[in-house]
Parts: structure tokens; C-alpha cells; sequence
């Protein structure tokens, strides 16, 4: 009498493990460099001694947390911060859907690629470098954009030293550098369209516009999703090279950040305990906000981040 004996099933360790292989860089850099660094949270809770190190500092509670919520300078630095990071993300998150837009409708393949080139190149300079160019382009003096307004018979403005027009420069330098890679991802979305569907709006007689707004943006619409809430995640981060390059104290009241007010305070002043309080609050700001994007954008049927 035949029995049916069945191969046992290989466990998913055994069966990918090539896969798992190839993730072990990659978990092995957020255990370093993301997850073991986090003990360091500890010292927010602690008045800190570099000799007596964390296991040998006092433990004070909240105390440094009591103390940024009543210091004057962190409203204004939290209202700094919140403003530029809203300007980018009004400006800065639908540019390289645009962008992405126009640049699928060209045919001519040499000046697109040309084109994508031209606007990817700012992503790969340094902050020290497009800093520089900013600069120089509106030094009030020598800069062409000056020279230009003067040419139209107005007074030249110092826009760097200028707290009306600093943030401008903030987030126009950041879309210039930024918007071009930024298109990568919904270039590649894209052309995950099924052509089919198109040909299907044409046949229904649907013009480009009809076709971008019931086939392109709906098939974009996840891409979009994922992205708007890891951009939540960073609604604090503002980013520290940008802006300590180009910030001088004239516009201090509007462009510091908390970035650079936790480098001035905790790295010049040493006040580690203090700025690593501003820092954890910052992180449980973004994980709330994370949070809340992902359940608004489920509860809108759309696929979240988990």
C-alpha cells in the first residue's frame, strides 16, 4: 500500500537565501549607523559629562526638556523651521511631478535625455559649492542678478543679509538642486503605465489633458502617496548644510534653524544634554506625523507605508 509522502517545505531563510545575503549591507548600515546610536538618546535625561560619560552623568528627568519648552529663542526656531520646511514642501514636492510630466511628453529622445542630464547635475554638488554660486550670483555688487536689477533702474538688493527674502533663496536653491533627481522616481512610475490605456483614451476621444488627469496622475497617485508621507517624517529637517552656509547673524531671525541652533549650542557650547533633548523632540514630532500621514492616506484608500 503506496503512501503519499509530501517534501518537506524549505524554510524561507533556505529558499531565498541569496536574497537575505544581498540585504545584510544594508541591515548591517541601519543597525551602525541608525539603531546603536539611539542609546545615545539616553543623555536627554541626564546632565552629561563628557569625563564621567553616560553611565557616571546624573540623571535629571526632564529636566532639559523643561527647559527648551521655556526658552525664549525656541519658539522663534521652531517657527523658523516649521515655515521653510512648509515653503519647500509647497514648492519643492509637486515640482518633480511636473517636471516628470513634461518630460515624458517629449519624443525626441536626444534632447530629452539632454535635458534630464542638464537638471540631475545640481543633485551631485555639494552644499559648500551651490552655496558659493548663490552667492556670488546675488552678491548686491558684482552678482549678474543685481546687475540686472540695477539695468531696470532699481536699487540693488543684498539678498543673503536680507530676513524678507532669505527663505526665498533657502527654497529656491534647494528646488534647483533637488527637483531634477527627484523626477527619477516618477519618471520610472511612469513608464509603468500600460500603453493600452492611453490608446484606450484615444479612441474615446480623450485630448492630453483628459489622459494626464484620469490615467497619469491616478497611476502616479501611490508613488505620490509613499512619498508625501516620508516626506512628513522629515517636516523638521530642514537641512544643516544649506542653511549654515548661506545663514549669517543678520538673518538670524528668520533663518535659524534647529539644525544649526543645535550645532551652535550643543557642539560649540558643548551642551549635549540640552540639544539632544531639541533632537528627540524633533524625532517624536516626525514619527507622530509619519503616523498620522499614513492612517489619512489609508482611511483615503490608499496603500501606506505598513
Amino acid at each position: 500500500m503506496k503512501t503519499d509522502i509530501k517534501p518537506k517545505k524549505k524554510s524561507a531563510l533556505l529558499k531565498y537565501w541569496d536574497l537575505y545575503l544581498l540585504m545584510i549591507p544594508g541591515i548591517l548600515f541601519f543597525l551602525i549607523y541608525k539603531y546603536v546610536p539611539m542609546w545615545g538618546i539616553v543623555i536627554a535625561f541626564q546632565d552629561y559629562s563628557v569625563f564621567a560619560g553616560v553611565a557616571g552623568s546624573e540623571w535629571v528627568g526632564f529636566k532639559h526638556f523643561a527647559r527648551m519648552f521655556q526658552a525664549d529663542e525656541f519658539y522663534s526656531i521652531f517657527s523658523n523651521t516649521l515655515l521653510i520646511s512648509l515653503y519647500k514642501l509647497f514648492w519643492g514636492f509637486p515640482a518633480p511631478i511636473i517636471v516628470a510630466l513634461m518630460l515624458n511628453e517629449i519624443r525626441h529622445m536626444l534632447y530629452k535625455r539632454s535635458v534630464q542630464t542638464i537638471i540631475y547635475m545640481p543633485h551631485f554638488l555639494s552644499w559648500v559649492i551651490v552655496g558659493g554660486i548663490m552667492i556670488n550670483l546675488l552678491n548686491p555688487s558684482t552678482g549678474i542678478v543685481n546687475t540686472f536689477i540695477q539695468f531696470l533702474g532699481f536699487e540693488p538688493i543684498y539678498f543673503i543679509a536680507d530676513d524678507s527674502w532669505f527663505r526665498t533663496v533657502l527654497v529656491a536653491s534647494d528646488l534647483w538642486k533637488s527637483v531634477g533627481w527627484g523626477t527619477i522616481l516618477y519618471l520610472a512610475a511612469l513608464a509603468g503605465i500600460d500603453p493600452q490605456l492611453y490608446e484606450a483614451a484615444k479612441v474615446d476621444g480623450a485630448n492630453k489633458w483628459q489622459q494626464t488627469w484620469h490615467i497619469t496622475l491616478p497611476s502616479l497617485l501611490p508613488t505620490i502617496v509613499i512619498l508625501f508621507i516620508l516626506q512628513m517624517g522629515n517636516i523638521l529637517e530642514v537641512g544643516f548644510e544649506q542653511v549654515f552656509i548661506l545663514l549669517n547673524p543678520l538673518v538670524y531671525n528668520v533663518g535659524d534653524v534647529f539644525e544649526t541652533y543645535v550645532y551652535r549650542v550643543g557642539v560649540t557650547q558643548g551642551q549635549f544634554s540640552y540639544t539632544t533633548a531639541v533632537g528627540l523632540f524633533k524625532s517624536v514630532i516626525a514619527l507622530i506625523m509619519v503616523v498620522l500621514a499614513n492612517k489619512i492616506a489609508k482611511k483615503l484608500g490608499q496603500n501606506g507605508l505598513w
